[in-house]
């Protein structure tokens, strides 16, 4: 799940918007994570766009199309930046937000694969 949003909000992380085969493109790097997780407004709508209860904006729609695929491969084409954010963002979620996060969880990990594959890392976030 360390990348559940990074992966998830990934978290807005932008680790999104798979150009070249081996990372993710790098356009949204300079992404102001922590300007997204101290904006209740901008946090929500990332989070509506991940459970499909909101519209997305291009960057939110890319990392919801990305997601999957870096929860399943262990954020393997994601760039430096990119995992730091997903740390980021799941550590704010895990200790600041949990409801965000369980919700967050049930859409994208209903088996608790990933929650079972990263538990260490998710473990070692919390506060």
């Amino acid at each position: 799940m360390k990348l559940i949003i990074a992966v998830a909000l990934l978290c807005m992380v932008a680790v999104s918007w798979g150009q070249r085969a081996s990372t993710y493109t790098d356009k949204w790097d300079n992404i102001n994570v922590d300007e997204i997780l101290e904006s209740e407004r901008l946090l929500k709508a990332y989070v509506d766009c991940l459970l499909d209860r909101g519209r997305c904006t291009p960057d939110g729609k890319a990392l919801k199309e990305t997601l999957p695929d870096a929860l399943e491969n262990e954020c393997s084409k994601c760039t430096a930046k990119q995992k730091t954010g997903s740390d980021k963002v799941i550590r704010h979620l895990v200790n600041k937000r949990p409801e965000l996060w369980r919700q967050l969880s049930i859409k994208y990990d209903p088996d608790h694969i990933y929650q079972d594959k990263y538990k260490t890392q998710i473990e070692s976030v919390k506060q």
